[in-house]
Parts: structure tokens; sequence; C-alpha cells
């Protein structure tokens, strides 16, 4: 067989799969015209409903996340004060140990005393709590920051804490301040 012959061959096979495909569409369109304008419209009637309910779907969804992101938000907004708050709050605290020690301050420490107390309920009200740790708690990884370890003084305070250098704050649940401590070897 020479060349020739071939690619008559394949432009022969080529020209017939055209026209299978050409009738086969003709014949889809003459199985449309042949339903009645009731079946046709009932078509049309549920492919829009589908349309319509995964639209109105997509829209709910958007909007529960709109709304969860924007609690978020809500919850966080404050977040970045209170954290430029918290030194100020360490510096109060500072303050209020060195003037309970000088005892002539009493006036002073009166004046102080009462701005700690309002700067803290201020922050309370905004979600601020004190994550409470003590000398003698286990020491937790994922709970506290540890600074140093020094030799422990008594036998049962190893792997404890022994001294808190910073508080640690929460704001809502989330941790915003981890406690900075110092445990026993």
């Amino acid at each position: 067989m020479s060349k020739k012959d071939k690619n008559n061959k394949v432009e022969d096979s080529q020209v017939e799969d055209q026209a299978t495909t050409t009738l086969e569409t003709e014949a889809e369109t003459q199985q449309k015209d042949l339903r009645s304008p009731e079946e046709q419209l009932q078509e049309q009637l549920v492919a829009e409903k589908d349309k319509f309910m995964r639209l109105f779907a997509e829209f709910e969804n958007y909007k529960k996340r709109t709304t969860k992101e924007r609690i978020e938000l809500f919850k966080t907004a404050s977040q970045d004060v209170v954290v430029s708050m918290l030194p100020i709050l360490d510096d109060f605290e500072r303050a209020l140990s060195h003037i309970e020690e000088d005892k002539e301050a009493e006036e002073l420490r009166k004046g102080v005393l009462l701005i700690y107390n309002k700067l803290v309920n201020t922050l309370e009200q905004k979600g601020l709590s004190k994550i409470e740790v003590r000398q003698g708690d286990l020491f937790n990884a994922d709970h506290h920051e540890a600074v140093t370890q020094i030799p422990a003084p008594t036998d049962d305070l190893k792997g404890k804490i022994i001294d808190v250098v910073e508080r640690g704050y929460k704001l809502g649940d989330k941790v915003i301040r981890f406690p900075k401590v110092v445990i026993g070897q």
C-alpha cells in the first residue's frame, strides 16, 4: 500500500466520523423538538431550581462565614490595646510593692492603689484575667514560660515553680502572655 492510499483511508475515516457526529447531533435536536413544550419548560424549570438552590446554599455559607469572622474580630479587636497595657500594669505592681516598703508614703500608696485598681477593673471588663500561678505548682511547658532553672531549696520543689517573675494573662479564652517562672532542678 502506498502512502497516498494510507492518507486517503485516514481522510475517509475522518470524514465518516464527522458525518456520524453530525447525524447524532441532528438526532438529539430532533428528539428535543419531539418533546412537548411543557416537557421542555419542565426541564428548564428543574435546571433553574437546581441553579437557584446551589446559589442560595452558597450565599448561606458566605453569611455564616462572614458572621463567624466578624465575631472573632470583635473578640480580638482589643487584644493589641490590652497587650500594650500589660507593661503599665506590671509597673503599677512594682510601684505598689516598693511603696509598701516605705512607711512614710501612706498617702502615695493609697493614690497609686486607687489608680491601679481602676486600671485592673477596666481591663477585666474588657475580658482580661490573670493566670493564677503559685510557688510550688507543677511546671507545665504548655502553660508556663521558664525563664531559668535554679537548684531547688528542697527536694519537693524539684520540677516545680519556685518564683513567678512575670504574671500571665488571658483575654477571654486566649492566652496573650504566659507567666514567666523560675523552676527548681
